[in-house]
């Protein structure tokens, strides 16, 4: 699902690359894209380790980025990619992200957020609803969000729901478009 989305643009930023191993997989699929790697400060390290393994020319080394704390970066994307971060944030980390995105993105860019979400506040699986409780047993502030509750903040920040594509084990990719 994510190549498609993709196969116009020149530049990707990921939020949350965790250990460098999506930014490692779409840019050998995707060679035309440079790639570029962010996450809290605690995870550089490894996703350094995986780019440098892969040695792929559009993989640029990761930056700091903590949608809580940190700096958005000045750079000119195409689209901002982010898997498996979203319930692992509290809401207002959430609404930082989306809010940092919407202004980052040139018009016509893409959000693409990957990841299990609710509709009408309700769980899509027994499997999510148990996911769900244990991210708040570690930290009551995560959790899975409302796909409404997410189109109705990104579209304070210009962005709109272009697809919702459904996923393996009950995830999904959320595809925004810029205004």
């Amino acid at each position: 699902m994510i190549n498609p989305i993709l196969e116009t643009a020149d530049s990707v930023l990921e939020i949350g690359s965790g250990t460098g191993q999506h930014a490692v997989y779409f840019a050998s699929m995707m060679p035309h894209l440079q790639w570029y790697t962010s996450d809290c400060a605690s995870y550089l390290e490894g996703i350094n380790l995986w780019i440098a393994e892969a040695g792929l020319a559009n993989v640029h080394a990761p930056f700091e980025l903590d949608v809580s704390t940190s700096s958005w970066p000045i750079l000119d994307v195409d689209a901002i990619f982010s898997a498996n971060s979203l319930h692992i944030m509290s809401e207002h980390d959430a609404e930082n992200m989306i809010a940092g995105s919407g202004l980052l993105l040139k018009t016509q860019g893409s959000l693409i957020i990957y990841g299990p979400f609710n509709y009408d506040g309700e769980y899509t699986s027994e499997s999510n609803r148990r996911f769900d409780g244990w991210l708040k047993d570690r930290n009551p502030e995560s959790g899975i969000k409302d796909l409404e509750w997410i189109s109705a903040l990104a579209s304070q920040h210009g962005l709109i729901l272009a697809e919702d594509y459904p996923m393996p084990a009950n995830n999904r990719i959320l595809h925004f478009s810029k205004l």
